[in-house]
């Protein structure tokens, strides 16, 4: 089974940089990945094509002309932009642990999709991340909690591995809150079957909650990957929250409607 990663990014080649240190430090190899950019300017085509020059896997970018917040956009495109088996969908803030593929290759599982979580680190500890280039996807429990204890993070929970009982991660098939796009995958023929991401969402919020909707209307179970593969979350200040109300409205007349496939999705980029 090949996989695709696909990030999203926007102004943030830093951060990006060390997003692509953690997939470069995968001990699966098997997979390639898309930076989806929403406009960034040359400072993150640059940061892409320094790890294409040291990549083991194949590296992409595929960009769109910035014109506000369209992260569904630029999912899509790069969704349509590859024909890997299974899709893992992270954000270009969110590092991946060595073994995040290999964990997400073990729980992906036919008519279902994966749900993770993250860890959030503080925003001094962000900037003294990027500042001294802290290979943070390399630490162990020890490590963080060293970083626990000096305030650099609120929790170890979503550190915490467990083993992998199949029936404790179907707990809650059909639940939609709480999944994020930063930690996120399936298999690209379900995702392609919903028509991808809805981009009548405009601004920030809510469009991954309608994927997760559709998929499970499209008769796909929430497996859980929490404790088993988690991404590092650095700081970033609040996105712009002026079309949430907006998008709150639009994703209530998803949960009460029937349709599986996005209005405006992937469809027109294939």
């Amino acid at each position: 089974m090949h996989i695709a990663v696909i990030v999203t990014t926007y102004n943030r080649p830093d951060a990006l940089a060390a997003v692509l240190e953690g997939l470069l430090a995968q001990n699966d190899r098997d997979f390639e990945v898309l930076v989806a950019d929403d406009g960034s300017t040359t400072d993150t085509a640059q940061v892409v094509r320094q790890y294409q020059a040291r990549a083991k896997f194949p590296l992409n970018h595929v960009w769109q002309e910035d014109d506000g917040f369209r992260a569904a956009a630029i999912r899509n495109r790069a969704l349509a932009a590859t024909q890997a088996d299974y899709i893992i969908f992270t954000d270009g803030d969110c590092i991946p642990p060595i073994d995040f593929v290999a964990q997400q290759r073990k729980l992906s599982e036919p008519g279902c999709f994966l749900s993770g979580n993250r860890l959030l680190l503080s925003q001094e500890f962000t900037q003294q991340v990027l500042a001294e280039k802290t290979p943070v996807h390399l630490w162990r429990f020890g490590d963080w909690l060293r970083a626990y204890r000096q305030g650099h993070i609120s929790r170890l929970l979503p550190l915490l591995r467990l083993p992998d009982i199949a029936w404790m991660r179907k707990l809650s098939p059909r639940r939609w809150q709480g999944a994020k796009t930063c930690n996120l995958s399936a298999f690209r023929t379900d995702l392609l079957r919903v028509n991808g991401l809805d981009e009548s969402y405009t601004g920030w919020g809510q469009e991954d909650s309608d994927l997760v909707v559709r998929l499970i209307r499209a008769g796909l179970i929430c497996k859980s990957a929490r404790f088993s593969a988690p991404v590092l979350h650095l700081w970033h200040k609040e996105n712009d929250r002026s079309h949430l109300e907006e998008n709150q409205r639009r994703l209530q007349e998803v949960l009460n409607a029937t349709h599986i496939r996005a209005l405006k999705g992937v469809d027109q980029y294939q």
